[in-house]
């Protein structure tokens, strides 16, 4: 009797001894858990249960973890608190907390099998000239430039060929300033790139592609006026039916080819995506359609006429703007995953000349010159903006219709570049004379001309009331001039050099106001409306230094590649001296 109390004494103690262990764990975990919850979140202002920095090590009495961190608050300025670590006599910040703060940027990154922590106080990029600027040559850096990629171009118009913006209006419109961008991006990619690679489908004459034609359809090889082989086809009008050319092709995405079509005709690029065997259809249709898509069908309009024209098209910018215009999740379609199935006519015209390549920029480049040839007003020499612009409060709207220097510039720039390829077009040297005469009316009578203190002209992005002397696009314009007096005749240069004289004179006397001992402004807002400083993001901040490199090329005023140098050390934190 008393061995089976004792075993029963025993195991009673086994259970209490087990159920303090437990309770005393427990109450250790909630002192953890409270030390962790009265940290602030910094960025909103209220209790949070992580504590930024730390690692997941067991935290020892009094916040100490088994690496003989301590944890302690960090107050900001005695506006919020953040949970901060410190060892010895050493405090350490979040870094989460120093990239908003003081708007610094940093990655982990891994190297050879080693981690470490990379900081930078810029997220922008300097390129420094590889030599002398050559207005016949590649435009700045902008051979980095993918216009039709960015979020804001709605699709590339498959009637003028150059892309359509949504940056101050979603219906979208053409805005002169990116349809320069796009043709001076696709010019420089074609002095930069290797010679793309191409295919040729069919010709009528060496290449003949293989085509199923249904039984009430027609399709015919007929000598042209010159003596070679067009294809001609007659099918029905609807986007189901008609002839087909089978393809086969990965890679070469960009689409070529000459053709005519009459009354509703229209074509279908087939393509497949081989890596989720997804079909998509790329209708191009005898309308004035920018974009339309549902499900794997979308829609781009040609315009209407029966006269023989060139369309080139990159079938996976046309693919990717018709997924977004359903806004569907953002994807990355990779061009090795995607082919070209077919091509089908519908309707009745002919074809020649159909080739994929793996990239066509001088055709795009010609594009956008055609189009600045052919919509610029012929009484004023402006290409206008389509749309109402605010720049800021206490300045006037600028309304329909109105000019920048900007604009003027990356079209001059456009043009200079295509007279000279063409071997002295004159329609393209007309147009970039024709675009100096808004350089010449003041902003207040619809030009591009301001005047700082009555003394220095300036060549206005935004002409606006007050002036806003935005920096970056004055730069554009001065480029824009020296390319028109570099490449134009003598005799049609003299207006755009003097012009370029006097610009150069207002850019070296106003520089300085533009500089505020770590960093640029983006424009002189400050000056002309009394309030704080426009700062400039780092990206417009990289660009100002950019243009001061390549101005530094064509002038040799020490001004200009101080400044450039002074201010890229600002994207490194340096900062200008206190007293």
């Amino acid at each position: 009797m008393i061995r089976v109390n004792l075993k029963l004494t025993l195991f009673l103690l086994c259970i209490i001894v087990l159920c303090m262990t437990l309770y005393l764990w427990m109450k250790c975990g909630e002192a953890v858990y409270a030390r962790k919850s009265h940290s602030v979140d910094w960025n909103n202002k209220k209790p949070s249960n992580s504590v930024p920095g730390l690692g997941a090590g067991d935290l020892l009495d009094h916040g100490t973890d088994i690496q003989g961190f301590e944890e302690i608050d960090c107050s900001i300025n005695g506006e919020y608190t953040v949970s901060c670590r410190k060892e010895g006599g050493e405090v350490y910040v979040p870094f989460s907390f120093l990239n908003k703060y003081y708007e610094v940027f940093g990655k982990l990154a891994t190297y050879d099998g080693y981690e470490r922590f990379e900081w930078s106080h810029s997220y922008s990029k300097i390129y420094k000239p590889k030599g002398k600027y050559d207005p016949k040559g590649v435009f700045m850096y902008f051979e980095n430039y993918n216009v039709e990629v960015r979020e804001r171009v709605k699709c590339v118009s498959a009637v003028e060929g150059v892309p359509v913006s949504t940056q101050w209006q979603p219906q979208g419109y053409f805005y002169p300033t990116q349809i320069a961008q796009f043709g001076l991006a696709h010019y420089s990619k074609n002095m930069t790139e290797p010679e793309p690679h191409q295919v040729v489908v069919e010709d009528g004459d060496k290449e003949r592609g293989s085509w199923r034609v249904p039984k009430d359809a027609e399709l015919n090889y007929i000598k042209n006026g010159t003596g070679n082989y067009i294809v001609c086809f007659k099918s029905q009008e609807n986007i189901v039916d008609g002839v087909t050319i089978q393809l086969d092709h990965v890679m070469d995405l960009v689409l070529s080819l000459n053709f005519k079509l009459e009354g509703n005709g229209s074509f279908t690029v087939t393509l497949q995506n081989r890596e989720k065997h997804e079909w998509f259809y790329l209708h191009y249709i005898s309308s004035d359609l920018l974009i339309s898509a549902q499900d794997q069908h979308t829609y781009h309009g040609i315009g209407h006429q029966s006269e023989w024209r060139l369309l080139t098209r990159d079938l996976i910018i046309d693919l990717q703007k018709g997924l977004a215009y359903q806004k569907k999740p953002k994807r990355k379609l990779f061009r090795s995953k995607i082919k070209v199935v077919a091509l089908t006519f519908h309707g009745t015209g002919c074809v020649d000349n159909i080739t994929l390549s793996s990239s066509q920029h001088i055709a795009q480049f010609y594009d956008a010159a055609r189009w600045l040839v052919n919509h610029q007003d012929s009484n004023t020499g402006g290409w206008p903006n389509a749309v109402r612009r605010r720049l800021s409060s206490g300045m006037l709207d600028l309304e329909p219709g109105w000019y920048s220097a900007m604009g003027q510039g990356h079209a001059i720039s456009v043009l200079a570049r295509a007279y000279h390829h063409s071997g002295g077009d004159p329609q393209y040297l007309q147009a970039a004379v024709a675009g100096l005469k808004p350089f010449r009316v003041s902003s207040q009578n619809g030009g591009v001309l301001a005047m700082f203190l009555d003394q220095l002209s300036w060549y206005e992005e935004y002409p606006t009331q007050p002036s806003s002397f935005v920096l970056n696009g004055f730069i554009y314009s001065l480029l824009g001039l020296y390319d028109l007096q570099t490449v134009a005749p003598s005799d049609t240069a003299a207006e755009a050099a003097d012009l370029f004289k006097r610009g150069m004179r207002s850019l070296k006397t106003l520089l300085p106001l533009f500089d505020t001992g770590f960093g640029s402004v983006y424009d002189l807002r400050h000056f002309t409306l009394g309030t704080a400083p426009n700062l400039a993001r780092w990206d417009y901040h990289a660009t100002h230094v950019n243009q001061l490199l390549l101005l530094a090329t064509i002038d040799s005023d020490t001004l200009l590649a101080e400044t450039a140098d002074r201010w890229a050390g600002y994207m490194m934190g340096k900062h200008a001296a206190h007293n």
